[in-house]
């Protein structure tokens, strides 16, 4: 039986990734007893960031005006 208890969920995965404080947050919870989970969660975050604001430069430039 595989355990699953250090691994991110897809869900959180995806939250960390879209909101990029929930993966800091997520990190820094679980980074000394699930360090697997914790990593996944701060690369999560850490490619959400450009994500962000490559997405707010498009919306306030090309979208909203």
């Amino acid at each position: 039986m595989k355990d699953n208890t250090d691994h991110l969920s897809k869900f959180w995965f995806v939250v960390s990734n879209a909101v990029p404080p929930i993966g800091f947050f997520l990190y820094f919870r679980h980074r000394k007893v699930y360090p697997n989970k914790a990593r996944r969660a701060l690369t999560s975050a850490m490619i959400g960031v450009p994500i962000a604001i490559l997405g707010a430069y498009i919306m306030n430039n090309f979208v909203l005006n």
